[in-house]
């Protein structure tokens, strides 16, 4: 069972900066990938960016490229995703998932984290 767990959400004026940390235990060699997703009061989960695997080019929703970086630390077992020039908009509870299939999709991914909340104050 793949379990992952975020942290570093918090509170930021807009054009701050936030990392989130998504932790896994390190039982995710039955997925392909891990995404970030991001849910709004109100609005839709939506796709942050995803990074495979066997690619050390992550993919990103086109709202955050340009802001957003994710990179992982394998011996940590740990997922980032730094983001940068927070605007309000951003604001949103943000997850991590990790599923069979490379997608932009939340209903691909099985294995979700509890979430982290994200305020960006303007």
């Amino acid at each position: 069972q793949v379990q992952l767990v975020e942290s570093g959400g918090g509170l930021v004026q807009a054009g701050g900066s936030l990392r989130l940390s998504c932790a896994t235990n390190g039982r995710t060699f039955s997925t392909v990938g891990m995404g970030w997703f991001r849910q709004a009061p109100g609005k839709e989960r939506e796709f942050v960016g995803a990074v495979h695997w066997s690619s050390s080019s992550p993919d990103y929703a086109p709202s955050v490229k340009g802001r957003c970086t994710i990179s992982r630390d394998n011996a940590k077992n740990t997922v980032y995703l730094q983001m940068n020039s927070l605007k309000p908009e951003d604001t949103a509870v943000y997850y991590c998932a990790a599923g069979n299939s490379y997608s932009t999709r939340p209903v691909d991914y099985p294995y979700w984290g509890q979430g982290t909340q994200v305020t960006v104050s303007s």
